[in-house]
Order: structure tokens, then C-alpha cells, then sequence
């Protein structure tokens, strides 16, 4: 049974993960450069279809951040090296310090990415010059957390596959 509920954990974790990365990778790719929106950019009529895939994009990128770190904390508790991860000892120092990525990430990710984007998109109001504001900081928020998946991926291989090199 353990290796099921093992196997079922890593798989989410997997593929929620690639939706939370695939997100900011994505945005990376597809808008480069920063360009501050204008008016054109930020009108406050947009029709309620058009808002409504916005949010559920949003949501769906969001809470795949929740789940992906939710299902690597139950891998490892259900391994019994939660705790040992996470005060980052021994050879378990290596996923520990994934952890602490992926949770700086996630925090990342709900208290400034979002809380700012909502106001670029129009579900909370705010003057253009506040949007503009925002549309800087989402900007950052969301490369930092793109060039954070790097080392964050290094270190969840490294714990799998020569962890024992770091101990």
C-alpha cells in the first residue's frame, strides 16, 4: 500500500508541477520583454467570457502550486524524512533544500504574484497607475519564480541521484 499511495504522490506531484512550472515558463516565452500596459491594454470593459478564462487559467495555475507542493510534503512524510528534510540534515539536507525553494516559490506565488496580478487583470480595481505598478512586480514575481524552478529541479534529481555526494 505504501508504494501505491508512493507512486500516486509522485505522479501528482509530476504533473501538478509541470502546470505550476509549465505557467511561468510559458510567460517567459510568450512575453519576453516587459512592456508597462496602457490604456489599450487595460480597458475596464472586458467581456465576462473573456474574464471568466482568464480566472479559470489563473486558478488552474494557482492551485496546481498548491497541490504540487502538497503531494512533495506527503512523498515525504509518507517516507518518514519530512522533518529531517526540512531541517535540512544529513544527505536529506539536498531535497530539503528543494523543499524550501519550492515553499519560497509558493509563497511567492500567493502573496505578491497574485494579490498584484489581480489587479493587472481587472477582478480587483485599481487606477491605471496602480495597474501599471502591478503589471511591473507580476512581471518579476513571476520570472523569479520561472529561474527558481531551475535550481529547484537540480536539487529534487540530486536528492534521487547522488544525494549521498552532498552529504
Amino acid at each position: 500500500m505504501d508504494q501505491i499511495v508512493d507512486f500516486l504522490l509522485r505522479w501528482i506531484h509530476l504533473f501538478a508541477g509541470i502546470i505550476w512550472v509549465g505557467h511561468n515558463y510559458a510567460s517567459v516565452i510568450q512575453r519576453p520583454n516587459f512592456r508597462p500596459p496602457g490604456k489599450e491594454d487595460l480597458g475596464d470593459e472586458q467581456s465576462p467570457v473573456y474574464m471568466a478564462l482568464l480566472g479559470r487559467e489563473h486558478g488552474t495555475f494557482r492551485y496546481a502550486a498548491i497541490v504540487t507542493w502538497l503531494a512533495g510534503v506527503g512523498m515525504l512524510w509518507q517516507r518518514g524524512v519530512l522533518i529531517d528534510a526540512i531541517t535540512l540534515k544529513g544527505y536529506l539536507a539536498v531535497i530539503g533544500i528543494g523543499f524550501w525553494i519550492g515553499t519560497l516559490m509558493l509563497a511567492n506565488l500567493w502573496l505578491i504574484l497574485w494579490p498584484n496580478q489581480k489587479k493587472v487583470l481587472g477582478f480587483v480595481y485599481a487606477p491605471l497607475d496602480e495597474r501599471v505598478r502591478c503589471a511591473r512586480i507580476t512581471f518579476l514575481s513571476s520570472r523569479t519564480n520561472t529561474m527558481l524552478s531551475i535550481p529547484l529541479l537540480f536539487f529534487m534529481v540530486a536528492s534521487q541521484h547522488g544525494a549521498a555526494l552532498f552529504a
